[in-house]
């Protein structure tokens, strides 16, 4: 990707930590011309650069960790895939006649251990997201993920899910299709699978479409990911009836993964390389992969009738508060 391709792509917040870099390749373009000398130049110059890309990327508002999870360029299900899986072959098809391309899916090694990995898939452009619904799946795409996962659980192989949705799709189509009762069963058939099940937010987690392939033993986020029951500009208009009301709407949503972690939705936040994980591809894909390999040992560790007894009582817990009259938990 070519720089003016990639200055297309660049948030309102980084254009400081952009305009500093530039300059760092003019200096060092300027020297190598000139043969001139301006190493310590550059060291000081770049070790501002990257306090600077601290100072930003640790201060950020829900609302801009929106826009990093929405980033282009940030890397969606297949990226990781190639990145993280020793071997990997796709597999297609809910069976019923459909293969919905916002939803992929298939079986893998990970760590020398069989796997079955699946999730959302956005496109790249806006040719290959209209091919992919914007990774919002329909009723199919649901079906095939079910259908691998009995696959998984089949032939006792964990499995691992990728969330990166604004949601199911919407359409009246999808609603002639069932998809309410598609989503629903998968949250129910999930539950009671024996193999231990890891659910990762990469992305955009959102609404119902998050949770079709949500349901597991363990839900990390990665750092600048985000998981809320509607988007903030939906929930601006229902609200206020203004979408320009979504910054506020995005903070009273709780969708970060330091504010879900402390209400005790998720289990753990993986952290992403600096200047988030569109900047480094493959160091992001490192470090999901050293997570997930660890955590994947941590639950093989338990028998079957223990994961799922976690794994229920996990999500019992979700959504607890404390009654101001009666002083008593209400789910």
């Amino acid at each position: 990707m070519s720089k003016n391709e990639r200055r297309t792509f660049l948030l309102d917040f980084e254009k400081p930590l952009w305009e500093l870099q530039g300059r760092i390749e003019q200096i060092k373009q300027l020297a190598e011309e000139n043969n001139v000398d301006v190493s310590e130049q550059i060291v000081q110059l770049e070790s501002r650069a990257e306090n600077l890309r601290k100072e930003i990327f640790s201060n950020l508002t829900p609302s801009q960790r929106l826009q990093l999870a929405r980033h282009p360029r940030r890397p969606s299900t297949l990226d990781y895939i190639q990145s993280i899986a020793d071997e990997w072959f796709e597999l297609h098809g809910d069976r019923g006649g459909y293969d919905d391309p916002a939803l992929v899916g298939g079986v893998a090694r990970l760590g020398g251990r069989p796997v079955v990995i699946l999730g959302h898939q956005k496109g790249r452009d806006t040719k290959d997201n209209v091919a992919r619904n914007f990774g919002m799946p329909a009723p199919g795409g649901y079906r095939k993920a079910i259908r691998l996962m009995e696959h998984a659980n089949q032939f006792s192989m964990p499995i691992l899910t990728f969330i990166d949705t604004p949601g199911a799709w919407a359409g009246v189509e999808a609603e002639k299709l069932g998809q309410g009762e598609a989503i629903a069963f998968n949250l129910r058939k999930m539950f009671g699978f024996n193999v231990p099940i890891i659910c990762t937010v990469i992305g955009e987690g959102g609404s119902g479409g998050a949770l079709g392939i949500g349901v597991g033993d363990k839900l990390l986020m990665l750092e600048h990911s985000v998981y809320t029951v509607a988007t903030p500009e939906a929930c601006a208009a229902i609200l206020w009836k203004d979408a320009k009301k979504s910054p506020q709407a995005a903070v009273s949503l709780k969708i970060t993964a330091n504010d879900l972690k402390e209400l005790g939705i998720i289990d753990s936040i993986i952290p992403e390389p600096s200047g988030a994980a569109h900047t480094n591809p493959l160091k992001a894909a490192s470090i999901l992969k050293d997570n997930l390999i660890n955590i994947l040992e941590e639950l093989s560790s338990l028998t079957p009738e223990k994961r799922k007894a976690l794994r229920y009582e996990k999500f019992r817990k979700i959504g607890v508060f404390i009654d101001s009259e009666a002083t008593v938990g209400v789910h």
